[in-house]
């Protein structure tokens, strides 16, 4: 079984599968909002059944932390969204 780890310069410091780009968050969101199989995730991502239950269970011991996360990543979402509807993002400003 592989570690769960969060490092700086992966993911922004979102708890993943040591090794890989594959944070928890994401595991938990294939098998907990979209009811895919553990065992479908494990094959897809090419890790072991026991590294899927090991990120569930992490999600599940850390919900502030999970939460926290959640709201990271929506937010940032809504930045990106807001900055393709703002015009002043798009324009260009030639200099002499």
């Amino acid at each position: 079984m592989t570690a769960i780890v969060s490092t700086d310069d992966t993911l922004g410091g979102e708890p993943r599968i040591d090794g890989r780009r594959i944070g928890v968050l994401h595991i938990a969101a294939r098998v907990i909002d979209t009811g895919d199989r553990p065992e479908d995730v494990a094959t897809d991502y090419q890790l072991d059944l026991a590294d899927i239950h090991h990120a569930l269970a992490y999600y599940y011991e850390h919900p502030e932390e999970m939460q926290h996360w959640r709201e990271q990543k929506r937010a940032a979402g809504q930045r990106a969204q807001q900055q393709q509807l703002d015009p002043e993002h798009y324009r260009h400003t030639e200099t002499a």
